[in-house]
């Protein structure tokens, strides 16, 4: 039996576990498992991959996507440019073992957001400065689109949301949420913007996807403007995910 998995914690929030089990039933895939290995601490990390030593591939999410990093033998060069890793291939020879680290959160995430934007949606706030942001921005940066980091407490560089208003709302019309505010149960809350400034050009990204809509991008859709939620980009950077764990000759290269 090939082993896949998650590790995070915790993982109650998980989409991956689901996802890949429909996706072994629907196409038959009777040789893998897909399960959830919640770590309550990176330090774990050595002591769980020797209890598995059929374990062939793995996700990661939060808190440990740059966490991850030294425990790593290879980083593809997106995944050292984002500083981030949410794929792991497990490649055995023998007795060695070789992790590699990528990042599909980044090819996930380009193409979502490239399904969405207008010729007008050319700066962003990206809101939130962990993990999930690094992929967030190295593909702004890619596809040419100016943005600013919105954190809670001032930093160099920075806007804070008090920092937030209405000026700085029209001058960048695509707002990213990097951020787990309004992710369930905390299905009330959104991040501390000034909504009532948005318009029908705006564009709201949310990567949480549970729920649907959050409230963040129901304010969104009372304003007329577009939104998009996670589960797109997750489902792609899911796919990308099963196509390195898949390669012959695994290696590190350019996803």
């Amino acid at each position: 039996m090939r082993r896949f998995g998650l590790i995070g914690y915790p993982l109650g929030h998980s989409f991956s576990k689901a996802y890949f089990t429909e996706k072994f039933a629907r196409e038959n895939i009777t040789d893998c498992i897909y399960e959830n290995f919640p770590l309550s601490d990176i330090s774990e990390f050595k002591g769980f991959l020797n209890q598995y030593p059929d374990l062939e591939g793995l996700n990661v999410t939060i808190p440990y996507k740059e966490k991850i990093i030294p425990f790593l033998d290879i980083l593809d060069p997106v995944a050292g440019e984002v500083r981030a890793v949410n794929t792991v291939a497990v490649i055995r020879n023998g007795n060695s073992r070789l992790l590699e680290g990528y990042n599909t959160d980044v090819y996930g995430f380009e193409l979502s957001l490239l399904n969405h934007l207008k010729p007008w949606h050319t700066h962003a706030l990206v809101l939130g400065t962990g993990g999930a942001s690094k992929a967030v921005v190295w593909v702004l940066k890619k596809i040419g689109i100016n943005y600013r980091f919105v954190s809670r407490t001032r930093q160099e560089g920075m806007l804070t949301y008090n920092d937030l208003s209405r000026t700085v709302l029209l001058d960048h019309l695509l707002i990213i949420n990097c951020t787990p505010v309004g992710m369930y149960p905390e299905t009330q809350q959104a991040p501390p913007l000034p909504y009532e400034h948005l318009t029908s050009r705006h564009l709201l990204y949310d990567l949480i996807y549970n729920p649907e809509k959050t409230l963040f991008l129901s304010y969104a859709e009372k304003a007329g403007a577009g939104f998009c939620n996670g589960l797109e980009m997750l489902r792609l950077q899911a796919e990308k995910s099963w196509e390195i764990w898949n390669r012959k000759g695994n290696s590190a290269g350019n996803l």
